[in-house]
């Protein structure tokens, strides 16, 4: 279906989306901790981003174990971030700016200490055992107990651990204390719906979903033959994974609420469009990986990996293409917090080439076609940890549990070029705190210990220097999510084309509405001058964070600075 044949207007595809990963945002007790109250008070900050939505990494009761992704109670606020009430405060305070709050619905998992695992645990016959998966233990031909396969977890190690009480073995995709929940019982799914109808009838706007194609697992557990995630083919969008999608997705459509599901591992695009196309009724969008595997080696994530501007320009129009010919919808991002910074990972982070680079993917991201999702600080144009930082600086259980694995057994050229990669890759480069002002810790916390340290960049990049400034790159993501909004016929709902598909320097993009008008998308990825042939007469300037005016853009050839961006109406 193209675009020029009518796409479906919803509230959602016309906005834009804010990530606030809470411990890292805005501390307000000087605990070190990032807070609700904190976010409370930077709300018209995000006002004046011009953001819509903003949705929270999770803020319920949890040990912490993965940063609040293993939950112990869905309907208790972790302490230290505040409580429900302060939830409520927060979203009146965006309702009366009119802008919405979604929360994070992770429930793949729970974490080991929420009371149904702990009844679950107790003995075969207690009524919470099938909430969890649960299978007996096999045995080599010398009595040796294995695990049920050969299953690999996302943060090392076998996905089954064995629990002596019951002498069998429970699932978890992720790490021991994150037991999958059993979705193939009733009682389980009913419990999910019950938690998503507790947050929408108090106000809640909407969810983000945790690796929500992971839910329906095949229940003959085979082994697995993949070498790099083994088992994922076996759960990554599962045979029962739609149908539980459609009983989410109609309890969305009560409350007309957003939703966006997280899909790693999943190789089947038809399965993306199984679970947002409009006529589905599952999901509103979700998030594919391709664009954040694209550095990425042989050996997975934290090994060695190159990639070519042409690779990112097939991804995209890959992906723009599929989901506006299948009457989808692309949830547009370049990081998160499990996401390393994009200046650092897609361009140039030295202090020369930093500014553009933030600019140029303020462009690059905000005129696709698809929902923009900006993460805390991208607006500014933080960047990645130091490379002089220690491992005692890394935080993130993925990173230090994979250099656990090499660290005492592994020769000294190998372990730096896995600090190398660390530095690279690692997620704790998105969750180092919000960078607010030069002040003692960036005005993140007033205490002298931040549950992680600050950006050693934090005087240079912060959010006081560059509000009020027109030039920052602050300012230059309101103008792009302005111009998004004014010109919605052609960024929002019109067609995609690469322009200029072969060049490695220039990365080109025009957008048509149905009534023909177009806009055209220039972003100079190199760190050097580059001549660019434009492929048509512009009619008015957009978005040029050099200044350009029409009379700059009268020869067939232009002269692009190194990583500058345009955007024009043709």
């Amino acid at each position: 279906m193209s675009a020029l044949a009518g796409q479906h207007r919803r509230w959602w595809k016309e906005s834009s989306v804010y990530q606030i990963y809470p411990a890292s945002f805005q501390d307000s007790t000087g605990s070190g901790t990032g807070d609700l109250k904190g976010i409370i008070s930077r709300v018209d900050y995000l006002k004046d981003l011009g953001v819509e939505i903003v949705w929270l990494s999770p803020i319920f009761e949890s040990p912490q174990i993965d940063m609040g992704y293993d939950i112990s109670n869905y309907t208790k606020i972790h302490p230290p971030y505040g409580d429900v009430s302060d939830v409520d405060i927060l979203k009146d305070k965006l309702h009366e700016r009119g802008m919405k709050l979604v929360l994070d619905l992770v429930m793949n998992h729970t974490s080991d200490q929420h009371e149904w695992f702990k009844e679950s645990r107790k003995s075969k016959d207690n009524p919470y055992r099938d909430w969890y998966v649960w299978k007996p233990a096999k045995y080599d031909a010398d009595g040796n107990r294995q695990p049920p396969n050969n299953w690999q977890a996302h943060f090392q190690g076998s996905v089954w651990e064995y629990d002596e009480t019951t002498d069998e073995y429970y699932l978890h995709l992720f790490c021991k204390e994150q037991p999958d929940l059993n979705w193939e019982n009733p009682a389980v799914r009913d419990k999910v719906h019950e938690v998503m109808r507790f947050w929408l009838d108090r106000g809640i706007d909407g969810f983000r979903m945790d690796v929500i194609n992971f839910i329906s697992k095949d229940q003959a557990f085979p082994d697995s033959d993949k070498t790099v995630l083994p088992g994922t083919e076996h759960y990554a969008c599962g045979p029962r994974l739609h149908e539980y999608l459609k009983e989410i997705g109609d309890i969305l459509q009560e409350y007309d609420a957003f939703s966006v599901g997280e899909m790693p591992c999943v190789h089947d695009d038809q399965e993306f469009i199984r679970a947002v196309a409009a006529d589905r009724g599952e999901l509103s969008m979700i998030f594919h990986f391709e664009l954040m595997d694209v550095d990425h080696g042989s050996r997975g994530k934290f090994s060695p990996g190159s990639w070519k501007l042409s690779d990112l320009k097939a991804i995209t129009d890959k992906w723009q293409q599929f989901m506006i010919n299948n009457d989808g919808w692309n949830a547009l991002y370049l990081e998160n917090h499990d996401q390393p910074r994009a200046i650092s990972r897609y361009m140039h982070d030295d202090p020369e080439h930093r500014v553009a680079s933030a600019k140029l993917l303020a462009s690059f991201l905000g005129f696709q076609s698809g929902t923009p999702f900006i993460y805390q600080g991208q607006e500014i144009g933080m960047t990645n940890v130091p490379k002089d930082w220690g491992m005692e600086e890394y935080k993130d259980i993925d990173c230090v549990e994979h250099w656990k694995l090499f660290k005492d057994t592994t020769d000294a050229a190998t372990l730096e070029s896995l600090k190398h990669e660390y530095q690279r890759k690692s997620r704790d480069n998105a969750r180092t705190p919000m960078q607010w002002d030069a002040t003692s810790n960036s005005g993140f916390t007033t205490g002298n210990n931040p549950w992680m340290r600050v950006n050693d960049n934090y005087p240079e990049i912060n959010a006081a220097s560059q509000v009020n400034d027109p030039e920052s790159v602050f300012r230059c993501y309101r103008t792009v999510l302005d111009t998004r909004k004014a010109h919605m016929d052609i960024f929002i709902y019109g067609d995609f084309e690469l322009v200029d598909a072969a060049n490695e320097k220039v990365f080109a993009y025009k957008r048509t509405a149905a009534d023909g008008d177009a806009a055209l998308v220039i972003c100079n990825f190199a760190a050097e001058s580059v001549e660019w042939k434009m492929p048509s007469k512009a009619r008015e300037v957009l978005v040029s964070p050099n200044g350009r005016s029409l009379a700059d853009l009268e020869g067939e050839v232009i002269q692009l600075a190194p990583c500058e961006s345009l955007v024009v109406i043709l």
